[in-house]
């Protein structure tokens, strides 16, 4: 009998029975389709040996007119630039306590590396950072210990302590001298949305007495929005929706280190600044026309937070906020929804999500200066950082579907629904990140699965070939190589450059592919495979014999053991370089085919190998 080409349909479809989906692909990890045959992917490595504190909810590149090179970075903890590798802490100062009380206000023991710091009304929370400045040496602790950052490890009313190197050779009540500084960094958030316990939490009432009031509240993740506003840095953080609006100046020095060392203030501090929004939503520059918006603020004039209400700043004049008629200052509101959830600046137009709609922002140049248009009424977005936009299209994922819009707001087809949606966290739906990866035509998503609250799956959608593959990969934050070498990716405290190399930060990347089933001859009879034809490709491989795992699982009836193939079913092998051909014995109704890697220094692309069959009889 005639070979039989294992030639299948591109793209991964797990919406449809694996007997219905015959001649496709089927099951898949560290894969992508190009010219709708199959590789594995890129690898990734830690872009640099520096670590940062917390988990990096975004980040934002730019590139200033003094060809820096910067990228700002959110987490629970810190605000950060990462400049050549070195995270440099921007992190606002909540308040600095300047009062006489905090002199003489560091306390030691003897024999201890605890230092306890007495001053009233700090607001500091537990695992809080502040820095002291200007104390002396206190019962054998030196200054250099003292006049340094550090972590908060235990709080009182009218008191702290921190952990110094040095245990203090005797016990002193109060010490460090007059003039003391003490610089209070914003109380770090969380890093995913956490259920709150205790009393007060709950629903007075509903439990018996004694036992508090549960369960709580959702105390909400702190997540950050970047822009940049020239060289200059904006940005705000927010929990619960919404949070104070900060800038980082760049300054005119050729090095950028003294401004690096620089932390962030209040935008309502920067000098001539009039009725910047007390909070705001997202802090975004509409940088075709030079105006810094608000999506969610604080009314001019005064009064709570509006989630729906957009203010700008007069144009080229972030610190301007007052609308007058020599000015472009102004705002509108969002009339239908009840939160704005995103603003996502195109090439033309700000596109603003709410939780049940979209509509258009456009810079109109006349004395209303923007205009605001509906699109859709009827659309959802899972997260505020679901969106993403490449080759001129915004792609996002809704809270049951895909979307995109080019124009127009269009449901975006998807052979993966149910293993996307079907176990799904939402619990944790806010760490949804989008992404894309232009050199490989990809938009991804990376979310949440089981139990995580942070993403650990990835779904990728090929905008070119209009394909669908999917994996797993820890990640929280995602930037494309715009103007890095790389994409950028974070999780655990470092940056990984991805696409960089074919290993896993220089381990092993396990990777496969399985199809569907696929008919032996006509499905009636059965078959005997004797041998398979290998084309596979292992260009860019670094291993000296670079090889990947062929398996061959035969199965007499659609249904029967689908996963679970006894030993003698399922055939492995191994196909290299210089292998012509593969010899296996395998025999059954129907077959699914599986190229798998798990060694260092390979990288393959599948072919359309063929399979040496004939007819065994009919049972």
């Amino acid at each position: 009998m005639a070979f039989i080409p294992l030639r299948f349909k591109p793209g991964i479809n797990r919406d449809i029975t694996t007997t219905a989906d015959e001649g496709g692909w089927y099951e898949c990890d560290k894969v992508r389709f190009r010219q709708g045959l199959p590789e594995k992917l890129g690898g990734w490595a830690k872009y640099s040996a520096n670590t940062f504190l917390g988990t990096c909810r975004a980040t934002f590149g730019w590139v200033t007119s003094y060809q820096d090179n910067f990228l700002a970075m959110g987490t629970e903890i810190k605000a950060y630039i990462e400049a050549g590798g070195v995270f440099n802490d921007i992190t606002p100062l909540r308040t600095t306590l300047t009062t006489t009380a905090t002199d003489n206000c560091i306390a030691t023991t003897n024999g201890s590396t605890t230092v306890v710091v007495n001053v009233t009304a700090h607001g500091c929370d537990n695992n809080s950072y502040v820095t002291i400045v200007g104390s002396t040496a206190v019962g054998g602790v030196p200054n250099s210990e003292l006049n340094v950052e550090h972590k908060i490890t235990k709080i009182n009313d009218d008191s702290f302590s921190i952990t110094v190197t040095t245990a203090a050779t005797s016990t002193v009540a109060a010490g460090g001298g007059t003039g003391i500084d003490i610089e209070c960094q914003l109380n770090p958030g969380f890093a995913a949305t956490t259920l709150g316990y205790g009393w007060g939490t709950g629903l007075w009432g509903r439990t018996g007495w004694g036992s508090g009031s549960t369960p709580g509240i959702n105390l909400g993740a702190r997540y950050w929005w970047f822009d940049n506003f020239d060289n200059d840095l904006v940005f705000n953080y927010t929990i619960d929706g919404y949070g104070v609006p900060y800038i980082w100046q760049r300054g005119t020095i050729a090095n950028p280190n003294t401004s690096l060392s620089t932390r962030a203030i209040p935008l309502a501090d920067l000098s001539g600044a009039t009725d910047v929004p007390t909070y705001v939503g997202q802090v975004l520059v509409s940088q075709n026309d030079k105006h810094l918006l608000a999506f969610g603020a604080t009314p001019y004039g005064g009064g709570d937070f509006d989630p729906m209400l957009i203010r700008w700043a007069s144009q080229d004049a972030p610190e301007d906020w007052t609308p007058e008629a020599t000015n472009s200052a102004g705002f509108i509101r969002v009339s239908r929804g009840s939160v704005i959830k995103r603003a996502f600046a195109t090439r033309q137009e700000i596109l603003i999500f709410t939780d049940t709609g979209l509509h258009s922002l456009q810079f109109t140049g006349t004395t209303d200066v923007f205009s605001l248009q509906e699109l859709n009424n009827n659309i959802s977005i899972m997260s505020s950082r679901a969106v993403a936009t490449a080759n001129n299209v915004v792609f996002w994922m809704g809270h049951d579907k895909f979307y995109m819009y080019s124009g127009r707001v269009d449901t975006l087809p998807t052979t993966l629904w149910k293993h996307v949606y079907q176990n799904f966290n939402y619990g944790a739906q806010d760490a949804v990140v989008a992404g894309t990866n232009e050199g490989f035509n990809e938009v991804w998503w990376l979310y949440p699965t089981g139990s995580s609250t942070n993403p650990n799956a990835y779904v990728v959608f090929n905008y070119v070939e209009k394909l669908w593959y999917y994996g797993t990969l820890e990640r929280d934050s995602w930037l494309d190589s715009g103007l890095r070498e790389y994409p950028q990716a974070t999780a655990n405290g470092y940056i990984y450059n991805h696409e960089y190399g074919i290993n896993a930060d220089n381990s092993a990347m396990e990777s496969y592919i399985e199809s569907a089933d696929f008919d032996l001859g006509d499905g009636e009879k059965f078959m005997i495979t004797r041998r398979i034809i290998p084309d596979i490709s292992f260009s860019g491989s670094t291993a000296t014999t670079p090889e990947v795992d062929i398996q061959l699982k035969a199965r007499n009836f659609p249904g029967a053991n689908t996963r679970a193939e006894t030993a003698e079913r399922v055939i492995r092998t191994t196909a290299t370089t210089h292998t012509p051909q593969v010899h296996m014995r395998a025999r059954g109704r129907s077959a699914t085919f599986k190229v798998s890697s798990d060694t260092t220094g390979v990288q393959w692309q599948l072919g359309v190998p063929r399979l040496d069959a004939r007819e065994d009889g009919k049972r």
